[in-house]
């Protein structure tokens, strides 16, 4: 009995002493076995209200390593993070600055939480591709998403999680500096380009290759009065729902994680502040389950508008209106805890914005290796690689667009002799580049001096700067241009804007190309040699001059890291260029704003313009100078045959077909565009209207049939209140090569 008693002990005892060896179960949010929604009930439930508020604070931080160790500014951020009053930083880059700063997050404080790393990664983080209008002009989908998959890839590589970007403003007006940020003016196109860019750019963020995305500036910023950023937005909800929203719906349905707050007002209402925007159309009739970031400061500007008293009345209506994360005003941090406990704004109110925050710290993994992002090596390997640099050739390639080619001036022939090339665009690299390149280095792009030296031998190649830096010139330069042209066979002149005027807060009210370098190209055509022009911009320019001063003019936008290489393949005929403009090239600064799909008016202008009291300028045309879809190949393409069903019901689909020859001696791309007008409407609808575009390849004399497919939605548009009207009645069907030169064919919806 006794030795069974004794047993008995032995195993008791050594129970206890083994339950006393097992760990105690840590916090449920800790646990990656459970659920994220599990994990953020958990996490919430554990935290103070003031710790919830540092969710929703972003800061712009900066650099915290070498001297910024001692600087008495960023040591404040660095306590913050201490005490959890920092959720999210913006603009710290580089897998040594992340690290320190997200050790302080997840080992000095009371829950461990990591912090979110943000940054603008506009059109490439270290490999700079062309800016995004410019590479909407390629009407290459899947290489606009190629694209932002080698930013995001390098982007996450240098320790950062997410980016703000795609913009998905519309905008008919290039006095505004942002166009270059977006995808021009057509509404269908930006729709597609958008979610391009949100599928390259997240991916499914499971694989630290991706960062989270961010749909902006929402809404209808790129209507903002005269181009001026930061400017007053006034628009009709008709104009809202089938102009302007199309492309933020369609980057949230690509599965875009975030959506940033635009500056302006909608109907009279700041955007940030706006409860029909963000919580009734976003958050309910869309649906959008992520994060609502404001832009920079915008919940202080709330008061700036006059829409709120002071900071904490801003932090209540921007919150009260579903917005969540609040970049640098510094007002939630300051306000939201005694909101609170005032009843001003619930719990329910403030968790739903905290468990968005979470949300996507626990995706992208962060809670099971807040170092995930951070790996020298991976940095070290990713950035700036042949592979990448490969495919941003390719963007800045198919990105240009040929406006014109009189004589078949380009390409050049091999054969040539002498090329003068003149401008200081062409040599300088620091004027390449714009607003937004992120960590790219001018010094180690390509110039248009560098490429066409590779391309076509140096000693082939005499440069003279024509200009100086800002676009003036002298009796000197001149001279020295024309003397650099004398023994050339083609001059080459590189003139526009420099990238240090395009992007946030460099609206231009003069869209002219600068007398300076118009004095320049006058000279030059005194020679009687061809002369061919390459527009440096971020924004259609205003080219009626130039137009009749040269020979050829090749939009080359601002094309980022490869730009020489690019440029010289297109000039020597190895790449036939294949770009599309997507925003009207106006025919005057006083014609803007010029878009394709405008809507016609009681009294339209005739063609040929002899009607009385009709809609028109009586100084210059009503037509761009170069319209939208617009772009010129190396050869011609021939349109015939425009086949349509002649009815329709709104349960089936229209086929269409159209026959498409290569008529010249080169071989090309073409990209076939299909516009439709619906002609009478409960809501008056656009003369054109884009719905579907082939970007085909033809070899000369190759003949091709193109297939489109009308659906009922292509049909349909929305009322004032976003909801879908598909109306019988008679329509055009237009196919061509740009909006304005198409075939034309009609039929009926039953």
């Amino acid at each position: 009995m006794l030795k069974k008693i004794a047993i008995v002990c032995l195993l008791a005892c050594s129970q206890f002493v083994f339950a006393q060896k097992k760990p105690a179960p840590g916090p449920a949010y800790k646990n990656a076995k459970l659920t994220i929604n599990q994990r953020i009930a958990d996490l919430l439930h554990r935290m103070t209200l003031e710790e919830k508020a540092g969710q929703l604070n972003q800061l712009n931080g900066g650099v915290f390593t070498g001297p910024a160790v001692n600087d008495a500014n960023q040591q404040a951020k660095v306590q913050m993070v201490r005490e959890s009053k920092v959720g999210s930083f913006l603009n710290v880059t580089g897998v040594k600055e992340t690290r320190n700063i997200q050790k302080v997050a997840v080992e000095e404080t009371r829950l461990g939480i990591p912090i979110l790393f943000a940054f603008d990664v506009i059109h490439g983080y270290k490999t700079i591709f062309p800016i995004p209008l410019a590479e909407a002009c390629s009407w290459d989908l899947p290489q606009i998403e190629k694209n932002a998959s080698v930013a995001a890839r390098e982007a996450a590589a240098a320790g950062l999680h997410w980016t703000f970007a795609p913009m998905c403003d519309i905008s008919n007006d290039p006095r505004w500096g942002r166009v270059m940020e977006g995808a021009g003016e057509d509404t269908w196109y930006g729709e597609k380009v958008a979610a391009a860019r949100v599928k390259g750019l997240q991916g499914d963020l499971d694989d630290a290759n991706h960062v989270l995305a961010c749909v902006k500036h929402y809404a209808a910023y790129g209507l903002s009065e005269a181009g001026r950023e930061y400017g007053n937005v006034d628009v009709s909800r008709s104009a809202l729902w089938n102009k302007y929203l199309p492309p933020y719906k369609a980057a949230v349905d690509a599965g875009a994680a975030t959506v940033m707050n635009s500056f302006n007002l909608v109907d009279g209402v700041p955007a940030t502040a706006n409860k029909y925007l963000v919580d009734d159309v976003l958050k309910k009739k869309w649906n959008f389950k992520g994060l609502v970031v404001s832009d920079w400061g915008s919940f202080g500007e709330i008061v700036t508008h006059g829409y709120a008293e002071d900071g904490k009345d801003a932090t209540r209506k921007a919150l009260e209106a579903g917005s969540m994360m609040d970049m640098e005003s510094k007002l939630i941090i300051q306000y939201l805890p005694q909101l609170v406990k005032e009843g001003k704004l619930t719990m329910k109110q403030v968790d739903e914005a905290v468990s968005r925050v979470l949300y996507y710290k626990f995706k992208l993994g962060l809670f099971e290796d807040p170092y995930r992002f951070s790996d020298e090596a991976r940095e070290s390997a990713s950035l700036f690689t042949t592979a990448n640099r490969t495919e941003a050739l390719k963007a800045a390639r198919s990105s240009m667009v040929l406006l014109k080619n009189d004589a078949n001036a380009l390409p050049l022939k091999k054969q040539l002799g002498k090329i003068a090339l003149i401008g200081h665009y062409a040599k300088s690299k620091e004027d390449m580049f714009d607003f937004w390149i992120a960590n790219g280095k001018a010094d180690e792009a390509v110039s248009v001096l560098e490429g066409l030296q590779s391309k076509f031998g140096a000693s082939k190649i005499t440069f003279a700067e024509g200009y100086n830096a800002d676009a003036t010139t002298n009796e000197k330069l001149i001279s020295d241009a024309v003397s650099a042209a004398s023994g050339a066979d083609a001059i080459v002149v590189v003139i526009g804007l420099s990238g240090k005027l395009s992007g946030e807060e460099r609206s231009l009210a003069n869209l002219n190309i600068a007398e300076g370098q118009v004095q320049v190209l006058k000279a030059l055509q005194k020679t009687g040699k061809p002369v061919i022009a390459l527009i440096n911009s971020g924004r259609p320019l205003v080219l009626t001059q130039v137009k009749d001063l040269t020979n050829a003019i090749l939009q080359c936008w601002i094309l980022g890291t490869e730009t020489g290489n690019a440029v010289a393949d297109v000039l020597a005929g190895d790449y036939n260029p294949s770009g599309k403009t997507v925003m009207s090239f106006p025919y005057a600064v006083g014609q803007i704003p010029v878009y394709y799909n405008h809507i016609n008016t009681g009294r339209p202008t005739p063609e040929k313009r002899d009607g009385p009291f009709t809609s028109r300028y009586r100084d210059i045309p009503n037509a761009p100078l170069y319209p939208f879809g617009f772009g010129l190949s190396y050869t011609t393409f021939e349109y015939a045959n425009l086949n349509c069903g002649k009815t329709v019901t709104k349960q089936t689909q229209l086929p269409v077909s159209i026959t498409v020859k290569n008529t010249g001696a080169y071989d090309g791309e073409e990209v076939v565009q299909l516009y439709i007008r619906d002609m009478t409407a409960s809501i008056v609808r656009p003369v054109k209207e884009l719905k579907g575009f082939r970007k085909i390849f033809l070899k000369a004399g190759e003949t091709k049939t193109v297939d489109f497919v009308l659906t009922p939605k292509d049909l349909s548009f929305f009322d004032g209140e976003g909801n879908v009207k598909l109306e019988t009645g008679k329509f055009k069907v237009f196919v061509g090569g740009d909006s304005k030169n198409t075939v034309e064919a009609s039929f009926e919806l039953k």
